[in-house]
């Protein structure tokens, strides 16, 4: 199994999954606030050597819930023209099951989860859009 995993420079894999972030950012084309952590490296278990992803969450925020609804549309719209596929459409298993679309970029590089956190009005907590990208596992030279 170990065999097949790439080898990969972590600079460049960081850069690519921020870039990914950035495409995904672009297709769902709201003007609300963004969080700013950009990608970090993560351990990729059950691997027999240190093998490694980056993973990049963030957030859309301070946008109404409409807008979010639109944003997910463009979203269906937008990845299968963007080289990506669309692998679960529907929602998540949280009892308010929220609106989530999982896709896979071409050639597996990258997948991305996408859910809608809807609040209801007056809730203390605030509405937005969770994504999060993540790179395929990876092995670096120093890996052992």
């Amino acid at each position: 199994m170990d065999k097949n995993l790439p080898l990969r420079n972590l600079e460049k894999v960081t850069e690519d999954t921020s870039k990914a972030s950035s495409e995904i950012l672009r297709i769902i084309d709201l003007k609300g606030k963004v969080t700013k952590p950009g990608p970090l490296p993560a351990p990729c278990s059950g691997y027999s050597t240190k093998a490694y992803k980056t993973s990049h969450p963030w957030s859309v925020y301070d946008v109404p819930v409409t807008q979010m609804r639109e944003a997910m549309d463009r979203l269906r719209r937008g990845l299968p023209n963007n080289g990506w596929k669309i692998v679960k459409d529907g929602t998540d298993r949280s009892p308010s099951k929220s609106p989530e679309i999982v896709a896979n970029s071409k050639g597996d590089e990258f997948s991305v989860k996408v859910r809608l956190l809807a609040e209801p009005a007056g809730s203390p907590h605030t509405s937005l859009i969770e994504v999060t990208v993540e790179s395929a596992c990876f092995k670096t030279k120093d890996s052992d």
